[in-house]
């Protein structure tokens, strides 16, 4: 019964991410009909194909990839921390990449140019570490959550306000260009990027997916899992490297993105009735996906032609998720 409700499950979602994948690439200011769209895959150019294949198609698989990418980062650091709310943007793991890759946006432009794609991504994984390594020293002396998720959001708020002040130093281009990434935004993709991307989310997926059975066992607890054979320090070091290097393309690409890590890994394992990671970690992926490319959708057609920020669009819907998870949290702890 628990199997079938999985297959069925899965099977929802993969047609919803389909559907919802072809919704954003037919709405919008410009309307694309079908015809147009096969047009497009026959190489027919025309002003609809353009728009489908430089546009429409980056940033609805970035949304895509990125949005999984997210969520699957929030369950790996939930699991690392055996905490419901922990998550890249709580946590202020994404407000360290944005630190770190604001900075080098300001002072390597007049040297360097504009970055490669390559350097936004090492600048906000090593942003994410910073972040991550300073959330880790904390959790040491700090054993109750909400001080954890105080000292995480802390450090999302110095981590912005230095890059605020950093701004003051950057010339008027400079300080566009970062003004529109930090609001966090899935436009402007090419598919180059978008290859970068996939190679990077499917090294973290396949690795995340094989450490099915360690994080299954560190579930319940470290003691069993050291009597199931599982090197700790190891799986650990491995949880962390794979949910920066997921928010650090996040970040890089799209900008800081809030409350998706959150709020998908509590609303999939609540769809699944299951913590399992061998079916959580490809649910929460569909389910990032989903989510953020129904707020991307939201944010460039609700208000068109003013475009929202994505981060706008995902706190809406994510914060209230939040909310309900601490209040649950707190009635669980009363009744206990």
């Amino acid at each position: 019964m628990i199997k079938k409700r999985t297959a069925v499950m899965f099977i929802i979602l993969t047609a919803v991410m389909i559907l919802t994948l072809f919704m954003n690439l037919f709405t919008g200011s410009t309307d694309i009909s079908f015809s147009d769209f096969m047009a497009a895959l026959s190489g027919k150019e025309n002003s609809a194909s353009d728009i489908l294949l430089k546009i429409r198609v980056p940033r609805a698989l970035a949304a895509l990839l990125l949005g999984g990418a997210l969520a699957l980062s929030g369950y790996l650091l939930q699991t690392f921390f055996h905490n419901p709310i922990a998550g890249p943007f709580v946590l202020g793991v994404s407000s360290g990449a944005k630190l770190v890759v604001a900075v080098t946006m300001i002072f390597s432009a007049g040297i360097f140019g504009s970055l490669s794609s390559a350097a936004m991504i090492v600048s906000a994984f090593v942003g994410s570490m910073i972040s991550l390594g300073f959330v880790l020293l904390v959790s040491q002396k700090v054993k109750q959550m909400s001080m954890l998720v105080v000292c995480g959001v802390m450090t999302g708020y110095i981590c912005s306000a230095v890059t605020d002040f950093l701004v003051t130093f950057a010339d008027d281009t400079n300080i566009v260009n970062l003004h529109d990434w930090s609001m966090g935004t899935f436009s402007g993709t090419s598919m180059e990027n978008i290859k970068l991307i996939f190679l990077f989310v499917l090294v973290s997926f396949i690795g995340s997916f094989l450490l099915s059975k360690p994080i299954s066992a560190y579930m319940l607890g470290e003691s069993y899992a050291k009597n199931m054979g599982v090197n700790i320090k190891l799986l650990r070091a491995a949880l962390i490297v794979l949910s920066g290097l997921l928010s650090a393309a996040v970040t890089a690409f799209a900008g800081p993105v809030s409350f998706v890590g959150i709020a998908v890994p509590h609303i999939i394992r609540g769809l699944f009735r299951t913590s399992k990671p061998l079916v959580m970690i490809p649910a929460c992926f569909m389910g990032g996906s989903i989510f953020c490319m129904l707020c991307d959708m939201i944010a460039r057609t609700v208000f068109a032609p003013t475009e929202l920020s994505i981060s706008t669009v995902t706190a809406i819907f994510g914060a209230p998720v939040v909310i309900i998870i601490m209040l649950n949290r707190k009635r669980g702890e009363m009744n206990g």
